[in-house]
């Protein structure tokens, strides 16, 4: 499982090791209703294959007119380097390229030669979101070099001399200044599903829609014989050791599924003392407050339970296994972006 965001830059590094110029788009504002993101990417190679996306398909054909014809190229030569275009600025503009009423795109164009520098700048991202380790790319607004940073070294501080202007949403994967784009990017998440069963199963079908890499880890016996869900690795190894070993970082979830202490309170032991983003234990709310009262004799302090979601999910009145997934999933959610704590 890779996110979107991992296959654009691997893509971009197997075009720059295949000696192709590559253009690679990043939106970095939006104003109103916008199709994608601050921070999503679309890239081009030569040869006009794209991946990424910046709308619903009418920006990138506009995209590919201008580069077909020369308009890109010749602009980006006048420029000298890497150049902002302003997508959806008039009412007609918005019309012509059906963006919603209001919406704007600043997108930063860049064409990146395959240079040595360019593929071990893109080899480089690519190890590092592959080993699960988040990353920055830095672009010079006025050359183009480019270069590879974490993400603290990477982001513009308050006391840098560059202007900051990041737009109008909060936490912005994106930073611009008047000398430099600091483009944060994340390995893909992960959730680590606990108790095979038919909740787990439509939990692990929604995870992998939503690009999550999904494990589900039963080890009880006979649990895992008749559990599989395409792209979903299955463990029957010990809930904690697998938590230390892949799930401790804040791109990870857990989520205990199994309704059987000997299985989630193993993993929720060790999750709560971990990074994760996200800790949840499905349970009515007698079970969750018996559940509570056990985890303190496992050696967890109050702050650490408190960091556990349950009863796990919305409450959207969910009857159902699939029911029950969607309100976990919607809860998953906005955790991860900050809107429920």
């Amino acid at each position: 499982m890779r996110s979107s965001q991992q296959h654009i830059i691997e893509s971009v590094n197997d075009w720059l090791a295949a000696s192709q110029q590559v253009w690679l788009c990043t939106i970095l504002k939006t104003w109103g209703s916008s199709p994608r993101p601050i921070g999503a990417m679309l890239a081009c190679n030569v040869q006009g294959e794209l991946v990424g996306s910046l709308s619903g398909g009418c920006i990138e054909e506009d995209f590919l007119e201008q580069l077909k014809d020369g308009t890109l190229r010749a602009r980006y030569e006048a420029e000298g380097g890497p150049f902002v275009i302003e997508y959806g600025v008039t009412e007609a503009e918005q019309a012509r390229l059906k963006l919603p009423c209001g919406g704007q795109l600043h997108v930063l164009l860049e064409s990146i030669e395959p240079s040595p520098a360019n593929r071990a700048v893109f080899a480089e991202l690519v190890q590092a979101l592959q080993s699960h380790s988040t990353v920055s790319r830095r672009v010079d607004l006025a050359t183009g070099a480019l270069s590879v940073h974490s993400v603290d070294a990477g982001t513009i501080s308050a006391s840098s001399s560059l202007a900051m202007d990041c737009g109008d949403s909060k936490s912005e994967a994106v930073e611009v200044g008047d000398e430099v784009m600091v483009h944060r990017l994340s390995p893909v998440y992960r959730l680590l599903l606990l108790g095979a069963g038919d909740v787990a199963r439509y939990v692990a079908e929604m995870a992998i829609a939503l690009e999550y890499e999904v494990t589900l880890c039963d080890p009880r016996p006979n649990y895992l014989d008749h559990w599989s869900v395409n792209g979903v690795e299955i463990s029957a190894s010990l809930p904690d050791d697998l938590v230390r070993a892949k799930f401790s970082n804040p791109y990870s979830g857990i989520v205990a599924l199994a309704h059987d202490p000997r299985v989630d309170d193993m993993a929720l032991m060790e999750a709560l003392k971990t990074d994760a983003f996200y800790v949840g234990a499905m349970g009515s709310e007698r079970t969750s407050a018996a559940r509570r009262e056990r985890l303190p004799e496992l050696g967890l302090s109050e702050d650490q339970i408190q960091a556990l979601h349950a009863p796990i999910g919305f409450s959207i009145g969910s009857k159902t296994p699939a029911e029950i997934a969607i309100a976990v999933m919607a809860e998953i959610t906005a955790v991860r972006y900050g809107l429920r704590q």
